[in-house]
């Protein structure tokens, strides 16, 4: 009975959960592991809709009053796939730092000719950086990250984002942004430098013994100790970079409910319009 009633109140107001489903579906299309092209588009427009009606079955958008379809309704399916596209692609840029931290190492340690098609990031990625990148995604899932995305990201999205908060609040999207693009690189070369260091000490030193000692043929030992080097290396600091990545995805998250907090203030009260 009570399904009953949720999908009558659902058809009843159909443009309201449209639009949920809409942002959604962006943000899932969008946001790291879910956005994989392994993932089957009907899976994300089921999941889509699953989220959809348990956001509409918990009250948070009753209350929305939509206008008729028509261009109206157009510009609002629009807003909320832009919202959605904002949500996941923040997600994109926290894990693309993890990525880039084996890209900066992976020219050093000899492998930076090995890139090859990541399924995970759907781009052309070093071995180290899909690694490291399947450490993130792991890490994600271990410390409940999908809670996080749509209890924290989408849930609380549609109680503190519309279209024309989006719209009021483009400073602090456009901020948060930057802040967001800065902070890849920050946690790139924090990721990477213990690696990138100890490498370059490798190098300046087998540079050394060939200097001081011609004849010796060290430069083609070179790769192989830099490459077992690094190894051991990530071997020894694996236990360190999963919690570096978890407290980096958790402050993503952060960022994202700093967000709410303060374009929240500029819903408008009553809807949407």
């Amino acid at each position: 009975m009570f399904e009953e009633n949720i999908v009558t109140e659902i058809l009843a107001a159909s443009p309201a959960f449209l639009l949920i489903a809409v942002r959604a579906f962006a943000m899932i299309q969008i946001a790291p592991l879910l956005g994989s092209e392994a993932v089957p588009q009907a899976a994300k427009i089921a999941l889509a809709g699953f989220a959809a009606y348990t956001s509409f079955s918990s009250a948070l958008v009753r209350d929305w009053v939509i206008a008729p379809f028509g261009l109206n309704f157009a510009f609002l399916v629009i807003g909320e796939a832009l919202i959605g596209i904002i949500i996941g692609f923040y997600l994109v840029l926290i894990f693309a730092a993890f990525a880039t931290a084996g890209q900066f190492f992976s020219l050093q340690m000899g492998f930076g000719a090995s890139e090859t098609f990541d399924p995970l990031a759907q781009i052309e990625n070093p071995l180290l950086g899909q690694y490291l990148n399947l450490v993130a995604m792991l890490v994600f899932v271990t410390i409940d990250g999908f809670r996080d995305l749509f209890l924290g990201g989408f849930w609380r999205s549609l109680q503190s984002i519309n279209v024309m908060s989006l719209v009021s609040g483009k400073d602090h999207i456009v901020s948060m942004m930057l802040a967001g693009l800065s902070r890849l690189f920050l946690d790139a070369v924090i990721i990477s430098l213990p690696i990138l260091g100890t490498l370059f000490l490798v190098s300046l030193t087998t540079g050394l013994i060939s200097k001081a000692a011609p004849q010796i043929n060290i430069l083609s030992e070179g790769f192989p100790i830099s490459i077992m080097t690094a190894f051991l290396i990530i071997f020894a600091a694996l236990p360190f970079m999963t919690g570096a990545f978890s407290r980096i995805i958790g402050a993503g998250f952060q960022t994202i409910q700093t967000l709410y907090i303060r374009i929240g203030d500029r819903i408008a009260a009553g809807g949407l319009l």
